[in-house]
């Protein structure tokens, strides 16, 4: 007698006990159900998100080698000093590309600031003895009114900021793809929702029916009805594999990550050209914004860098990556476009695959075995669960709601 859900004019062999067991083993079944059908899904974003922040990963060392390598081969006697202001840059590439605050404009002109003095020291005006660090600040400084690599350093942060933005903006978002799977996969279940579940999927065992599955059209009903919030990221989802594709057939020719990256050694090998070919006038501008150089004692070690470390890896790798990248993108999206309708067909996708009896089968329909369902199936989404015989729906989720308002905004991002 004291049943919640599972009430019936047969006698039952179900106690409170065993209905509230039921009850969450019908909560967990759906869970489980929700995450085996998202799998692939979340496999597919989760594994290209990891190889594409590998293959940035691969492309700023080798650019860093390529950059390092030219100051060993070509400016020996600063290279060991020009070093260590090419990590500090790649190192903010990184940095950028991985989603952290900093603007590219600001690394690349500080890039070319820390540049100057090293420049003025080895190439411009190069002494027996080094620059004083007051004088070399004081270059440091002057570099943007002096401008001793011409029109180079505005050429990289044209390029940088072309290249690198949507590189980054396609990492977040696949970041945010996962998260979408991850809040739809433990939805938080509403008690009438439970109840509607633990009504279809074990009501009947009460009464011995253990091998009865539900009519399609009552599992439906449940379904959408518990999955009405789900089926509102439907349109969204839509919208962000479209413009995860759009984005990613952007990401070509000035968008290139991967040309930009590694030609950027040749912008800097001109910018010591132009710096070199207008020594003298520079060494000009240099005296009378910053007096004649003071020196101190040398003490210019050679070249800490070895090219041989990593070139093996690297090599290797720059001959795939031409392809890569661009194939590894197209094919990545071909098989994400096969989802675009995931959560717009969810619930019938649980109701057909998993969970309905077959057509033309005796079937559930909450009460008894019966040949057909008879009430009305309404559709998917919120509005629709107004007219739903099974489940009551409130209003939407707000952890749902949020999910959509970052799906919104990497859209428009």
């Amino acid at each position: 007698v004291d049943l919640q859900v599972c009430t019936s004019k047969n006698p039952t062999c179900c106690t409170k006990k065993m209905e509230e067991r039921y009850q969450t083993a019908a909560k967990q079944d759906i869970q489980q159900v929700l995450q085996t059908s998202s799998a692939t899904l979340k496999f597919l974003i989760s594994h290209n998100a990891a190889a594409f922040q590998e293959t940035f990963e691969m492309l700023i060392r080798l650019a860093e080698n390529y950059t390092s390598t030219l100051f060993c081969n070509a400016y020996r006697n600063m290279a060991a000093e020009a070093t260590v202001h090419v990590q500090e840059f790649f190192t903010d590439v990184g940095l950028f590309l991985f989603g952290t605050d900093v603007s590219t404009e600001e690394f690349v002109n500080r890039f070319f600031d820390t540049l100057f003095p090293v420049v003025y020291n080895h190439v411009i005006n190069p002494g027996p003895t080094d620059i004083s660090l007051e004088y070399a600040e004081c270059l440091r400084v002057a570099r943007r009114d002096i401008r001793p690599f011409g029109n180079v350093p505005k050429k990289a942060i044209g390029q940088m900021g072309r290249a690198l933005l949507p590189s980054r903006t396609f990492l977040q978002a696949l970041n945010l793809g996962i998260e979408v799977i991850n809040t739809t996969d433990h939805l938080h279940f509403s008690k009438d929702c439970s109840r509607a579940l633990l009504r279809m999927q074990y009501c009947p065992h009460c009464q011995g029916l253990t091998l009865s599955k539900p009519c399609m059209g009552y599992c439906l009903n449940i379904i959408r009805g518990c999955l009405a919030d789900i089926a509102e990221v439907d349109l969204h989802w839509r919208g962000y594999i479209q413009s995860l594709e759009e984005l990613s057939r952007a990401m070509s020719g000035a968008h290139d990550i991967e040309q930009v990256l590694l030609n950027f050694h040749s912008l800097v090998n001109d910018a010591l050209v132009q710096a070199r070919v207008n020594g003298p006038e520079l060494s000009e501008q240099v005296n009378k914004i910053c007096g004649p150089p003071i020196r101190k004692p040398k003490e210019s070690p050679g070249c800490s860098f070895d090219p041989k470390k990593d070139n093996q890896a690297l090599k290797m790798f720059s001959r795939d990556s031409e392809e890569t990248l661009t194939n590894r993108r197209k094919e990545f999206i071909s098989h994400l476009r096969l989802y675009r309708a995931f959560y717009g067909g969810l619930a019938d996708q649980l109701c057909r695959n998993e969970l309905a009896a077959a057509d033309g089968l005796p079937c559930w329909n909450g009460e008894d075995v019966v040949r057909s369902y008879t009430h009305r199936v309404v559709g998917s989404g919120i509005k629709a669960q107004s007219a739903n015989p099974e489940v009551k729906v409130k209003g939407t989720d707000p952890v749902i709601s949020q999910i959509i308002d970052k799906l919104k905004h990497v859209i428009q991002v």
